[in-house]
């Protein structure tokens, strides 16, 4: 009876044995060659487009609007006339010599003459509010104007540290995403925000060219390049992983036993990585599809773990 018990206790191990080792995936490895190639090291922010210096035009006096020489859009010179006002006993004296007749009306205007708005900067008109007839007062404003149309993106604090004043950056709106607009890093702001718990700079991009297709208030994407690299060295970044701070790819070998090796990485862009050293453009790299927890531990040789060697 023991024997028998002894011999179901066997076959019961021996099967679940086989059982565990069929349900077991097996690790697949691709061959992965380095190759040579360029790479960038991008800094992405989203923003909107504004005024770099926006001004509210408001009249010296209250009165009525008889002249609106702009419209939105138009670029404008620093003391060109904009509006022609009459004040509010110009308006009425106006209005009571017309009741009279044309010369009378003539008379009053030649001795009586309009209010003009200048534009105080050259730049260019983004608002209008005023139409001909419509009366104001001296809070009213009546016209606003732009010097330029920048990028106001906001950039989170650990980006900070790789953006300079004068760095070229990439802008694409929302509105045309065919489109990719030159421009340059022009102010970093000084003191920060906090948006959604984290805390983010105030970055202004300033467009190389104005174009016709700039809106205040329109959304953008800006990438700013860093850094670029040409003629390097490059891998996947999904064939390389960190351990205890270090970095290793899974080398193939002659003898059949993967080795890992460790590598020293430069630029990445999120799918591509230098690598500095520790691999050669002869060497075949394995990507595992299980990712880093199922790769062979027996492999690393890192203080502390033992390589296991074949009898």
């Amino acid at each position: 009876m023991k024997k028998w018990i002894l011999i179901v206790v066997i076959v019961l191990i021996v099967g679940a044995f086989f059982l565990s080792r069929r349900g077991r995936k097996e690790t697949v490895y691709t061959e992965i060659r380095p190759q040579r190639g360029s790479v960038s090291l991008i800094v992405s922010a989203s923003g909107v487009v504004k005024p770099r210096n926006r001004l509210e035009i408001k009249p010296p006096i209250s009165g009525r609007v008889e002249k609106v020489l702009v419209t939105e859009g138009e670029k404008i010179g620093k003391g060109e006339i904009l509006v022609w006002m009459s004040s509010t006993e110009r308006a009425a004296l106006l209005d009571a010599a017309r009741a009279k007749g044309k010369e009378e009306s003539k008379k009053w205007e030649d001795v009586y003459k309009p209010t003009p708005i200048v534009a105080p900067l050259t730049g260019f008109i983004i608002k209008r509010n005023v139409e001909p007839g419509q009366t104001v007062t001296s809070q009213d404003p009546i016209l606003v104007m732009a010097d330029n149309l920048i990028v106001q993106a906001q950039v989170d604090e650990t980006d900070m540290g790789k953006l300079r004043p004068g760095q070229k950056a990439k802008i694409v709106l929302d509105a045309y995403p065919e489109k990719k607009i030159e421009g340059e890093i022009e102010h970093i702001a000084y003191e920060s925000q906090i948006v959604n718990n984290v805390t983010i700079y105030q970055v202004d991009i300033l467009p190389e060219k104005t174009l016709g297709i700039f809106r205040s208030g329109m959304s953008a994407n800006i990438d700013v390049t860093i850094s670029k690299k040409k003629d390097i060295l490059l891998l996947p970044a999904t064939v390389i992983k960190e351990r205890k701070g270090k970095k290793f790819v899974l080398l193939k070998t002659e003898f059949g036993e993967p080795e890992n090796r460790e590598v020293q990485t430069g630029i990445e862009d999120g799918k591509n990585v230098e690598i500095v050293s520790g691999v050669e453009e002869s060497d075949l790299v394995l990507s595992s599809e299980k990712g880093r927890e199922e790769l062979p531990r027996r492999y690393f040789g890192l203080p502390g773990m033992r390589r296991s060697r074949r009898k």
